[in-house]
């Protein structure tokens, strides 16, 4: 019953629950990671810098040429994440997330690779036929995971993404069949050692220019040409908060050396400047190491 020598302590009750719920409710993870790049999204920092370079023009020129939109994720641990469901429910519906691909063809490919959990998935669009999910098979077993059992992230993400998109990218976007991947085993190899005997020393060309274009910036502590830049991504960004990169210079003649942080935008919305809408249906292929 409420009296006049209760009634004070009953509007502070009031008052306190009232300001219980207009406090903001407290945080929780996002379900997934937005994405900063259309092409390549490292927030594992895996990825060589060169590799990536190489990567976003690859990407880049498929979307252009096919308009397949195909993306490379990599992120340290599902952990961090709001999702309680397996690495294939995860990758769907980061997929369809994102809207990865054309909306009335289905034609995205999500390239999702976890180094911490020591997984991955090759995910196709709903666009893509049944036959598609034995050629991911066969890239993921070929292609990606024998350099990740070494140890060679970088190199497996460049050469799994390049078998990628020749064997199940191309042939999809001209109508035809996935590209054969069982007998003529001894000139498929012969054929890999060339395009990737070649594509290596294109790399180390590009490594080299690049190596020297840093080296004409001089160090302001000795004055000497012997800088290098990298990038560590702190915090991924999400569709709701922005995230952080580092940037280091370090001069290998004197030990200088400054860093500094960017903030990484918002992530984009789907429109004019996201992907296309597409959506997955779970097809594709996991793997593990």
């Amino acid at each position: 019953m409420l009296t006049a020598q209760n009634a004070p302590f009953a509007r502070l009750a009031a008052v306190f629950a009232l300001l219980l719920l207009l406090l903001p409710a407290p945080g929780r993870a996002e379900m997934f990671p937005g994405y900063e790049s259309l092409f390549v999204n490292d927030y594992a920092d895996v990825i060589a810098p060169a590799d990536e370079r190489r990567l976003v023009e690859t990407l880049r020129r498929l979307k252009a040429e096919t308009g397949i939109e195909m993306t490379v994720l990599t992120i340290k641990s599902r952990k961090g994440y709001d999702h309680q469901g397996s690495l294939e429910s995860f990758a769907t519906g980061l997929f369809n997330e994102w809207g990865i691909g054309d909306a009335s063809r289905n034609d995205g490919i999500l390239i999702l690779v976890i180094p911490d959990d020591r997984e991955m998935r090759l995910e196709l669009g709903s666009g893509y036929p049944r036959a598609f999910d034995r050629t991911a098979r066969h890239v993921v077993d070929e292609f990606f995971l024998p350099s990740f059992r070494s140890g060679r992230l970088s190199q497996g993400i460049v050469e799994g993404t390049l078998a990628t998109e020749r064997l199940i990218a191309r042939p999809f976007a001209a109508g035809r069949p996935p590209a054969e991947t069982g007998g003529g085993k001894l000139g498929s190899f012969l054929l890999q050692v060339i395009v990737f005997g070649a594509a290596a020393a294109l790399l180390k060309g590009r490594r080299r220019i690049g190596d020297f274009l840093t080296r004409l910036r001089r160090c302001p502590r000795c004055g000497q040409r012997a800088l290098r830049r990298n990038r560590r991504i702190l915090r991924a960004p999400t569709r709701e908060t922005t995230g952080e990169r580092e940037i280091e210079i370090i001069c290998q003649n004197c030990g200088y050396e400054t860093r500094e942080r960017e903030v990484i935008e918002v992530t984009r919305s789907r429109g004019s400047s996201g992907f296309g809408g597409g959506r997955s249906s779970g097809g594709g292929a996991s793997g593990r190491w």
